[in-house]
């Protein structure tokens, strides 16, 4: 039996802004995809720290470096600049796989720094 699991996620960000009127998406730094193992386009779930929305949209390259978590399109009206968040992906994974399965978490500060990629899901980090 196959099984979706947690591949990924990057863990606290800060939406930088958001625009209804593009056509859908979040746009995310690179740096923080590339970390995450989370692909252009690949599907992922936003979650709302602050005010509990919940959403499956596609990723979007924004400028590398700049720390970018843009909400796009409908879903801008779920979350405010400022908002923390996390993006997350997952996989198919057949038993072979999950024998030495790992997820991985990329951990942010409040500019969408990477602070540090580990394997600690459901591990508070200090980030400030």
């Amino acid at each position: 039996m196959r099984r979706t699991m947690l591949k990924s996620k990057i863990h606290r960000a800060t939406v930088t802004g958001s625009d209804l009127h593009y056509v859908g998406s979040i746009t995310v730094d690179p740096d923080l995809l590339e970390a995450a193992d989370i692909l252009p386009h690949e599907q992922v779930h936003v979650v709302d720290v602050d005010n509990g929305a919940r959403f499956e949209t596609y990723t979007l390259i924004g400028e590398r470096g700049s720390g970018i978590i843009q909400v796009n399109g409908a879903a801008a009206r779920l979350v405010h600049t400022g908002d923390t968040i996390i993006v997350i992906s997952y996989a198919d994974y057949s038993p072979e796989d999950l024998v030495d399965y790992e997820p991985v978490v990329v951990h942010v500060d409040r500019s969408n720094a990477i602070v540090r990629v580990d394997d600690a899901v459901g591990e508070l980090v200090e980030t400030a």
